[in-house]
């Protein structure tokens, strides 16, 4: 029998009986299990930040021009296998709080883009936020972390980029990002690196605008709500919506197809379609025009 052939039976049994139980919980069980899996949707975000800055570092180091074949393997296997170490124990993480300091993700941020930029000849400048600044929620902190990355690497990718600046600030409300180079001015936002950060800023219900300048460079300015969108006034606490069937419900009314949808949350538009269903049972309607109606009344 070849080695490994059945290994994915003990994780079947796992499951088959995790469902048994499932099938069995009491409604307080429920509500504990949605609970839980917040928290393991955490632990999930931490592991894809982790796993996307290795690859992201190792790519940097592939592409850079300061080193050759030999010593890029080299290096790139030493950040791959720090970066295992990092994943592994990232899962063991638990965050005891659901909000960051502001100086606390900035230094983060610092940590996560040293390895992109340290074989190439670019000049990363950060500009601190202020240490009295307001705590980020969870959410947002991975977010624009996510976008600073995304939003650095797109303007990099340009070989006479020599010089970037990265600035946080808060005005209480919001996190405000600035992201600018040195370069041509001729980055696009219609680029896939630069859709990838839009479409993280829209499901953070944040906003971006970029001004590219030719000759001086390019300027990648990013609001970020630090708090969810309120929730219209009325009966919808009635409803009992989740915050994303919410959001979901919003853009449903404003007019949005399933696949604007799905590409304003960052979701599948299969993901969508669910919890449009659960929309419906819960406000007990049977189509869009009615659950419009609904929410607008509210």
């Amino acid at each position: 029998m070849p080695d490994g052939e059945f290994e994915h039976l003990p994780r079947l049994s796992v499951a088959m009986r995790a469902q048994t139980l499932a099938d069995a919980a009491s409604p307080d069980d429920l509500r504990l299990a949605r609970t839980s899996s917040g928290e393991r949707m955490e632990v999930l975000t931490e592991l894809v930040d982790e796993y996307s800055t290795t690859l992201e570092s190792i790519l940097a180091v592939l592409r850079s021009r300061r080193t050759d074949d030999g010593a890029a393997r080299s290096v790139a296997t030493a950040i791959a296998a720090s970066g295992l170490v990092h994943l592994r124990t990232a899962s063991d993480r638990v965050r005891t709080s659901a909000e960051e300091p502001v100086t606390t993700a900035f230094e983060r941020l610092r940590e996560d883009l040293r390895p992109l930029v340290r074989y190439r000849d670019i000049d990363v400048q950060f500009i601190e936020p202020p240490e009295d600044g307001r705590p980020l929620p969870s959410e947002v902190a991975h977010g624009a972390r996510a976008v600073v990355r995304g939003s650095v690497l797109a303007l990099i990718d340009s070989p006479e980029v020599e010089r970037v600046r990265v600035q946080w600030g808060c005005d209480g409300t919001n996190l405000l990002i600035d992201v600018r180079d040195d370069g041509r001015g001729d980055t696009s936002d219609d680029s896939v690196s630069m859709q990838s950060v839009s479409q993280r800023i829209h499901a953070l219900g944040g906003q971006i605008s970029m001004t590219a300048t030719p000759g001086w460079g390019t300027e990648i300015a990013i609001v970020i709500p630090l708090d969810p969108p309120h929730a219209p006034p009325g009966s919808t606490e009635a409803w009992d919506l989740r915050p994303r069937e919410l959001d979901v419900l919003r853009r449903l009314a404003s007019g949005r197809r399933n696949r604007d949808i799905a590409t304003d949350l960052a979701i599948s538009e299969n993901t969508v379609k669910f919890h449009v269903a659960n929309i419906y049972r819960k406000l007990g309607v049977t189509s869009r025009t009615e659950a419009t109606a609904l929410f607008l009344r509210a």
